[in-house]
């Protein structure tokens, strides 16, 4: 069973319960600065397989994860009750993949907030060297010290935004990880692996909100070509939870106030 946290006033209403899914090598502790401000909103933090305190759970597809997930929340919470799912990078995608392929039957999802979350490839050749290329990291958290690994991991484009200090920041936080458990995981879940969602997306009947930083270039255009509704935070690059929690945290109160309350 997936380990997950749940705020204190979680069983006092019978509202929203917005449930977080962290990215690759992090945990559910990952969006505690934007808890502290999201008012009174329960809220639950899932740890993913072969991370936090459920690295020793694994999973081997996206439909596996999705599984795994719904046990976790439905030991929590009554099946009816509604749920923002908001999911960053790999837990993202996840969501994403969820919500297109039905794979969360047993939750009452009212809405989905995507940070950061590719939508998925449409061409084989690049399939084809994403998965090689997540392969080869695999190997590399699987039998080096991990913490040498992320030192390289954390120089890629996608985290250009990262100042020196917030690069050994993280290094220092993630070397927590058990490397075989995180490589599974990125093999099992690789975006070469998931099946382009945005159309299915679209026809799911669920409102959905894309939030980037204003420095992510990539992701942001990604948001701007999707026609979904998003929003693009200042002074934050991919990994908008961490480096501007407020501002990500006024999003989804936005959008909850917006969608689910009357």
């Amino acid at each position: 069973m997936l380990y997950s946290r749940i705020s204190n006033n979680l069983r006092d209403t019978s509202g929203p319960v917005v449930v977080f899914l962290h990215g690759l090598l992090g945990s559910g502790e990952d969006w505690q600065s934007s808890l502290e401000h999201l008012g009174d909103w329960p809220t639950i933090t899932v740890d993913l397989p072969g991370h936090g305190l459920s690295a020793l759970e694994s999973c081997n597809s996206f439909r596996d994860c999705c599984d795994q997930i719904s046990d976790a929340l439905l030991t929590q919470i009554a099946p009816h009750r509604p749920i923002v799912l908001v999911g960053y990078s790999l837990g993202a995608r996840i969501a994403m993949t969820g919500i297109a392929h039905n794979y969360f039957p047993s939750l009452n999802i009212q809405q989905l907030i995507v940070e950061g979350g590719h939508f998925g490839l449409q061409c084989s050749e690049e399939k084809q060297a994403r998965l090689q290329n997540d392969r080869q990291w695999a190997e590399r958290l699987s039998r080096e010290p991990i913490a040498q690994v992320l030192n390289d991991w954390y120089q890629q484009p996608v985290f250009s935004s990262l100042k020196h200090e917030q690069r050994q920041e993280l290094v220092a936080k993630r070397s927590a990880n058990l490397g075989s458990s995180v490589a599974h995981m990125l093999v099992a879940t690789s975006l070469a692996k998931q099946e382009f969602l945005l159309d299915l997306l679209k026809e799911s009947g669920i409102a959905i909100h894309y939030i980037c930083g204003e420095e992510d270039s990539k992701f942001g255009q990604l948001a701007k070509q999707s026609g979904l509704s998003f929003s693009q935070i200042a002074q934050a690059g991919h990994n908008v939870h961490i480096e501007q929690p407020e501002a990500f945290a006024n999003v989804i109160c936005t959008q909850i106030q917006t969608h689910l309350t009357p």
